[in-house]
């Protein structure tokens, strides 16, 4: 059933690999992959890509597969699940209705193949395409983003359409203009219609005011019972009805694109050649049987439909469908030569005269047309001698270029190139800088650090991150917006100089990233968290996910930002192909030292300086406490998140000293709201509060707690109910170790536990870990945060680890706290600056 099996490599490196793996044993769903790839192939699909995983359990199975168009693809996968159960089971499997159901589906959801002929050429120059919906594309990402809909461009004008569709005013507009057109008139009854022909006296062209593709066409009328007959036919399609003079020679399509002339062919009405064997009809069967020709726009030509306009045609020439040309005879079956009608296109770009050419540019630009298709009728169009006897016919807004791309015969030309050409002149860019930001924690606060300097830097930035999406100044969408399709609108947004993407675990597992490479790519650490989500179960797995991001970064130009500090990320280093900087918050970390005598480009800090470095050379960027948010250098992790965004920044050459400048700006209560905000209170003690949501971020928040006061300090702590046991326990034992006294409250969502779960989960390892700790449980987390300071009033600091900040700062604020971005009056017991 599916001989191209044979081929398959399978991993193997040779064809025929996959047919090994069959008769060795495989599973099913792997089976089901291959079955797919292999019907997509036959209904002409270029799928080479498949992937199956076991789900989970046995029999349950992820199959991936590349794709072209969904639609299809989604059909051919689902029946090839039948097909191997029918396989399987001995059953008969009706393939054969299948690929024709898959052929109908390409037929309507495939692009037209005008757009893909554009889409193709933007793929070779690697410009980024998304497909909307139908055959509307958008190339290009922010401010370079354009849209293409056949052949129709971000440039056509809405005007210029509309003319292009009016016949008689395009006409009116290029006569005007000094450009031959047939002589004629609009008319609406049969009686106007005798009038026009009396007027014209001369054989004339009956056609509807509105018509397309040669419907309701008449040509060569020359008496009153004609032109009767003419204009009933016409009249059935559209009411107003043209009448103008019949221009003889041969008809040509001239395309300006741009106001260049860039292709032309001589379009020949579909037509059948006698044998002397066989009847019309018979010969229509045999041109349409050949492989070039579809139903509609799916192949190169169009077959050729036995309609009332055919038989028509045949009539006035007073032939009959069954009747047997002669051999060598060409019998014509239609007056207009449109591909969608069966004709065909012998290319003659090579031979039009100047003199054509030109009249063609002067056509569009006339009209206002960006990509116009302009139809001319000339005795010889390499001919300039018959310059006086050519006229335009029609003017046409969104030409098809199928006939330029596959000519009956001579060569093709590469009209999609030219639009393309036309949109992005070769040279000039398409995309904005893209910089992608991952890990387990920090991302947040790196991303809006990176917009920051950005935005100092005069860029209009787009960003996603957990509370939203920006584009410049304005949050345009609200939540918690990591995944691809919040990516997407950034990067369609006609404002947006460069996008900076917060790219969360779960946006990737679900619908991977909205870009095809990054800029910048960066992971600030990778821990243990979402342990028992979407399959992930240890930190390998963690990493293998997030390291999309930077595997997803431009090879020739493009950068990834790791911390040396991560063992994890040092081994991720080795694998990847672009260039990679490393951070470390201690200029003595050994992997820094053999970066740098690489070649490298490191930022690390010494002696309180953030640092600069390649190879053998350093720069000081700024002195740590210098930046408000590392709080005088006890926020060691934002320590490392500023070194994140100040790599990032540098590597679109931002300088050193605006790095700095903007990132002295930076404040906890302005910039970074969620993330160590701090609130000074009436009697002068102050309350952190952090969205420190698993063990890592636990650790890192103690160890500033401890560098600020050198001992333990009070916190509410609660952490998201979606966590696996062993992530809320290890949780427990990190907050026993830096905070204490407790109070233990839940998150408002619970995340699919019951009410109280979580809270006794954390208390029962508290207390396994420390019996001897004050431990108090309120499971609304404002009301946490009243208890804890109605019971340690004395207590000079207070950790609270927050759900939602904004109920947390209406609590402190109505008890007269205000909102502060450093803390004057602590003295650190130790800080990184001071190292």
């Amino acid at each position: 059933m599916c001989p191209g099996l044979y081929d398959h490599h399978c991993g193997m490196g040779r064809p025929g690999g996959f047919v090994e793996r069959l008769y060795g044993g495989t599973y099913i769903g792997h089976v089901i992959e291959h079955v797919t790839l292999e019907l997509l192939t036959r209904v002409g699909y270029r799928a080479n890509f498949g992937k199956t995983r076991n789900a989970g359990r046995p029999g349950l199975y992820d199959v991936v597969i590349e794709f072209e168009t969904e639609e299809p693809a989604r059909y051919l996968l689902e029946e090839a699940v039948k097909l191997v159960d029918a396989c399987c089971k001995g059953l008969d499997f009706p393939l054969q209705s299948v690929l024709e159901e898959a052929q109908r589906l390409r037929g309507i959801y495939d692009l037209g193949p005008s757009t893909a002929a554009i889409v193709e050429a933007a793929q070779r120059r690697n410009i980024p395409v998304r497909r909307i919906a139908g055959s509307l594309v958008r190339l290009g990402t922010g401010r370079y983003r354009k849209y293409v809909q056949a052949t129709m461009t971000h440039s056509t004008s809405g005007i210029a359409v509309d003319i292009a569709s009016d016949k008689a005013l395009t006409k009116q507009l290029l006569q005007q203009a000094g450009i031959r057109v047939p002589r004629g008139r609009v008319v609406k009854t049969l009686e106007e219609a005798r009038h026009a022909f009396s007027q014209l006296n001369t054989t004339v062209v009956v056609k509807p005011f509105d018509g397309c593709q040669g419907r309701g066409v008449s040509t060569h009328i020359d008496t009153l019972e004609l032109l009767e007959d003419a204009f009933a036919f016409a009249a059935y399609d559209s009411a107003p009805v043209i009448i103008e003079e019949y221009a003889p020679g041969r008809q040509y399509r001239l395309l300006v694109v741009g106001e260049q002339f860039v292709a032309a062919a001589e379009r020949i009405p579909a037509h059948v050649m006698g044998d002397g064997e066989h009847t019309i009809r018979e010969l229509i069967d045999l041109v349409n049987a050949q492989p070039e020709r579809g139903d509609d726009h799916e192949k190169p030509l169009t077959k050729i439909a036995v309609d009332e306009v055919v038989q028509r045609f045949l009539h006035l020439q007073k032939r009959t469908l069954d009747e047997i040309p002669a051999r060598g005879e060409m019998v014509l079956l239609r007056d207009s030569a449109n591909l969608s009608t069966g004709g065909i296109a012998v290319d003659c770009t090579d031979q039009v005269h100047p003199v054509f050419a030109q009249m063609a540019i002067r056509a569009a630009r006339t009209i206002g047309l960006d990509v116009c298709g302009v139809d001319l009728i000339v005795p010889d169009i390499q001919n300039p001698r018959d310059a006086d006897h050519a006229v335009i016919i029609e003017v046409n807004a969104a030409p098809g270029i199928r006939m330029h791309h596959y000519p009956s015969q001579g060569a093709a030309r590469d009209v999609g190139a030219a639009i393309l050409e036309s949109m992005y002149p070769k040279g000039t860019t398409a995309r904005v800088p893209i910089i992608s930001i991952t890990g387990t924690n920090g991302k947040t606060t790196t991303t809006r650090m990176i917009r920051h300097i950005l935005r100092y830097a005069g860029y209009h930035v787009g960003m996603t991150s957990t509370e939203g999406v920006y584009i410049g100044d304005e949050r345009v969408l609200s939540g918690d917006t990591t995944g691809p399709q919040s990516a997407e609108l950034v990067l369609s947004d006609p404002t947006v100089d460069v996008a900076v993407l917060e790219t969360a675990r779960g946006g990737i597992i679900r619908g991977g990233l909205a870009y095809d490479v990054a800029d910048v790519g960066i992971v600030t650490n990778v821990a243990m968290d979402h342990i028992g989500q979407d399959g992930l179960q240890t930190l390998e797995d963690i990493l293998h996910v997030k390291a999309l991001v930077a595997e997803c970064v431009k090879k020739s130009d493009g950068a990834v930002v790791l911390s040396a500090d991560d063992p994890e990320l040092v081994k991720l280093a080795q694998r990847l192909k672009s260039k990679v900087i490393f951070v470390s918050t201690a200029s003595s970390n050994p992997m820094i030292t053999r970066h740098l005598a690489c070649g490298g480009q490191a930022y690390y800090v010494r002696e309180g300086w953030m640092i600069e470095a390649a190879g053998a050379l350093e720069w000081k960027i700024a002195r740590i406490q210098d930046f408000p948010i590392t709080l005088q250098g006890t926020a060691l992790f934002h320590v490392a998140n500023a070194l994140c965004a100040i790599a990032a920044a540098r590597h679109l050459n931002i300088s050193r000293k605006q790095c700095a400048l903007a990132l002295t700006q930076f404040r906890s209560d302005l910039h970074n709201p969620g993330r160590i905000n701090i609130f000074r209170m009436p009697s002068g003690r102050y309350v952190i509060s952090d969205y420190g949501h698993n063990p890592d971020g636990v650790r890192v928040i103690g160890e500033m707690t401890s560098r600020l006061m050198g001992k333990k300090v009070p916190a509410v702590i609660g952490f998201p109910g979606d966590r696996d046991d062993a992530v809320l326990a290890e949780a427990a034992r990190m907050a026993v170790k830096y905070f204490g006294p407790l109070v233990v409250k839940e998150d408002l969502d619970t995340r699919g536990r019951e009410r109280g779960e979580v809270a006794a989960l954390l208390v029962s390892e508290i207390r396994k870990v420390a019996p001897e700790m004050p431990v108090h449980v309120e499971y609304d987390e404002r009301e946490a945060l009243r208890k804890i300071l109605q019971l340690y009033p004395d207590e000079p600091l207070i950790l609270m680890f927050h759900e939602h900040l904004q109920g947390i700062r209406d609590v402190l604020l109505e008890q007269g706290g205000q909102e502060v971005y450093a803390l004057p009056d602590l003295k650190p017991v130790a800080a990184i600056s001071a190292m």
